[in-house]
Parts: C-alpha cells; structure tokens; sequence
C-alpha cells in the first residue's frame, strides 16, 4: 500500500461514517416518537427513504422502501401491481443503485462501527462469494413469495433485524402493554439481530453482503445508475489492487456488489478510478 494511503482512507472513511450519522438523523428526526414510544403516521410516512429504516421506528418520518413493497403486495389481488413503490425503488436504483448502501443507510452506519472492534477478522472467500447470493434467494421468498401467497410482510415479519433494532426494541422498552405481548416470533427476531450484529463484528457488512434484500435490488442497477464508481480503462492497468482491498464479494469495481465505499481510490496508482456521475 502506497505511503500516507492507509491514512487517507480512514479520513474518507471518517466522512463516509458522518454522511451515514447525519442520514440516520434525517430519517428519524422525529425524537418525540422515541420519548413517547409512538409511530409518526403524518403525510411524510407517505414518502419512502432510500435506505432501510423501519416504518415502525418510533423516530421515522418515512417509510422504508421494502416494509411499503411488502405492504402494498398484500393487497396486489384488488390494487394490482404496487407500482407506486416500485418508482421509488426504481428511482433511487436509477439515480443512486449502491451508493445508498454505502453511504445512505443506518444500519450499514451499525455495521461499519461493529467492524471496527478489533479482533480477528474473516476475509472474503470463496465462501463468502457464494453467500453473496443467498439475498436474492430471500429477495424471492420473503419479498415476494410469502407476501402475495400468504398475505404477511415476511421480511419485516420474519428477519429484519434492522426493524427489531429500531422500530421493535424501542416500543417495547418504552410501552409496558407492548412488553406482555412479545411472542415467538419477536424472540426469533431478537436471536436474528444478535447473530447479524455478532457477525458483522467479524465479517464486514455481513448483513449486507448475504442478507439485505433492498441491496439485491440497488445491485441490479449498479451498473446503470448515473452516480456511481467510474474506472477509466485507458489508465487502468488491471493490476488488481482495488479487487484486494475491496472487503465486499467484487469481482470489479462497480459490481453488483460494490457499495461505493471508495477504498479502492486511493489504493490505485494509476488514478483511474473515481467516485462521480457517469452520464
């Protein structure tokens, strides 16, 4: 690694972390929510954010795109296809695709300060490679298989860790009636939560590399988006140092599993890689 470029990605990284508080806040500035253990349900809940944010944190102010996908799929026998939500997917895909994953997402911000515990970390491997597609497995299944045959939100209902973090464990510690009716399927969740953010500590961003569907769904577009990772091939030397460093599944910068994070930059020599917009 070049002189001075370890020192410099912690800087990129430091501004990287501060983009994502600021975004937590934005999305959940509704502090009153969390002294009273009440659900905003204003107009703005209408609107969906970027990234994953539980419509039932009590400091949300909008809804998160795949808790409104699930929903609107409940009722896709009488209102038809939800293409309302899918716009906001679409949209956000089109603009933004990955680098919401990156830098636009709370419990991406959880991940990141989990990782930095220190301790022994696994690399990517071929392991993990393979697991990187275990999403789009409960993309299918939870996102849309169990919703439209069984009417439930089953990623909400069944996995989101990120909603028992700050939507489900919030309400409970603040309202005693919501504490007598915790079932089995909010100790299931509470067990989901501890393994993911036991992971994490070991295996960076291990949420997102093997179980978040709504990173599935950006992937599609990170190839397309207007903002993303550029590499200008006439400088490139395809040495591979920003492949190595990568501690996602990529097998490219700007793969479906690269989440902007920018680590690569600093580590080309060649200065042929860039953070921009590509149209």
């Amino acid at each position: 690694m070049p002189l001075g470029c370890g020192a410099r990605n912690k800087k990129i990284m430091k501004k990287r972390n501060l983009i994502q508080l600021i975004t937590a806040i934005l999305y959940n500035c509704n502090f009153t929510g969390f002294i009273k253990s009440e659900i905003y349900t204003g107009d703005i809940k209408k609107i969906c954010v970027p990234g994953l944010n539980c419509y039932s944190c009590p400091g949300a102010i909008a809804s998160c795109p795949l808790g409104s996908f699930q929903s609107a799929l409940l009722n896709t026998k009488y209102n038809g296809i939800p293409f309302y939500v899918l716009g906001f997917l679409i949209l956000f895909g089109i603009i933004l695709a990955r680098i919401i994953c990156g830098f636009l997402c709370p419990f991406g911000l959880l991940q990141d300060l989990l990782y930095k515990i220190k301790t022994k970390k696994i690399k990517k491997n071929k392991i993990t490679k393979k697991l990187s597609y275990l999403k789009y497995i409960i993309l299918i299944i939870f996102i849309l298989i169990i919703p439209i045959i069984f009417l439930t939100p089953g990623f909400c209902k069944y996995i989101c860790p990120q909603g028992t973090f700050s939507g489900g464990l919030p309400l409970i510690f603040g309202n005693d009636y919501l504490k007598y009716m915790i079932g089995k399927i909010f100790t299931l969740k509470i067990i989901i939560l501890i393994i993911c953010l036991s992971l994490v500590i070991f295996i960076y961003r291990a949420f997102c590399r093997f179980i978040c569907p709504l990173g599935a769904i950006y992937s599609f577009f990170n190839k397309i988006s207007i903002f993303g990772m550029i590499v200008d091939e006439n400088k490139c030397t395809h040495c591979n140092k920003c492949i190595k460093i990568c501690k996602m599944d990529i097998e490219k910068v700007g793969d479906r599993e690269c989440i902007a994070c920018t680590e690569c930059i600093n580590i080309c020599n060649d200065k042929a890689i860039k953070l921009g917009k590509r149209y």
